[in-house]
């Protein structure tokens, strides 16, 4: 269960709730909006069936509602006081990042900017409700899978377990330490969909090659003595861009020839808490 939120802002300054803690003077009432995201479906009508055939989907951002009680001991706190102290954090339009804490999962972090912050001076209940807008609707583990292996020239499958609920891209990074003209990416996924992603292009020792899957940020690069170059046109018209999907995954770099290390880092995401 959720037992901690911490809120950062850019410039690093911190604020960290616990649950059943009011000795700061604020009360973490409730948190909304951390169910997974309504999706928006896309699909067309048949001209002679009954239903409809499905075109595409997405989700939309994510609406998170913290609700805060105010506790002023009116020694050293007051309602105004507690109130214009969050300011600080959740002024409108501000970017924060929420960290979350939670006994029976993994520390996971989103980013949101501030659409409201709702504190009525004169309730008989002091709160403060703030509305918090996610365009990315997932939330980031903070720990990193990372996965170090060798090219094969057989049939030989790696396995990496993705317990992320949502399909995550990864960054591929092979270590050239000979020439080498071509490579496949091989990805089944647990459904055993084999999709691939194929390279050539001419790669001498030393070379290092980053192939980079994220949403928004794909991406294949050269480095050579230091000076780095885009490879995109090495990725063949037929490839796929490789995600990891929830499950087991098998993954295999197809080379001729002696083995070439690589490393393979992703980060889980989740649609929900």
């Amino acid at each position: 269960m959720l037992n901690q939120l911490e809120v950062r802002t850019p410039a690093g300054a911190l604020l960290t709730f616990t649950f059943d803690d009011v000795s700061d003077g604020y009360v973490l009432q409730d948190i909304a909006g951390l169910d997974p995201v309504k999706a928006t479906i896309v699909s067309s009508a048949w001209a002679t069936k009954d239903g409809k055939q499905y075109q595409s989907s997405r989700r939309e951002e994510r609406n998170i509602i913290i609700t805060l009680g105010l506790e002023p001991d009116y020694v050293t706190t007051t309602v105004r006081t507690l109130r214009h102290a969050l300011y600080k954090w959740f002024m409108t339009k501000s970017i924060v990042n929420l960290k979350f804490f939670d006994t029976e999962g993994p520390e996971v972090t989103i980013q949101g900017r501030v659409e409201s912050c709702d504190a009525p001076p004169f309730a008989k209940e002091p709160q403060m409700a703030i509305s918090l807008l996610c365009m990315d609707p997932d939330f980031i583990d903070i720990v990193d899978g990372t996965l170090s292996g060798n090219t094969v020239s057989d049939t030989t499958e790696t396995l990496i377990t993705y317990d992320g609920t949502v399909d995550t891209g990864l960054i591929f990074v092979l270590n050239v330490d000979r020439s080498l003209s071509e490579f496949t990416f091989y990805h089944r996924a647990p459904d055993n969909t084999v999709r691939s992603l194929q390279f050539n292009a001419a790669l001498l020792a030393d070379d290092i090659v980053t192939i980079n899957t994220n949403v928004g940020s794909k991406s294949i690069t050269l480095n050579r003595g230091g000076i780095i170059t885009s490879l995109l046109y090495a990725m063949t018209p037929q490839s796929n861009w490789i995600a990891l999907q929830n499950g087991d995954n098998y993954i295999r770099v197809l080379a001729t020839g002696a083995a070439i290390p690589y490393d393979i880092t992703y980060t889980p995401r989740y649609g929900g808490l």
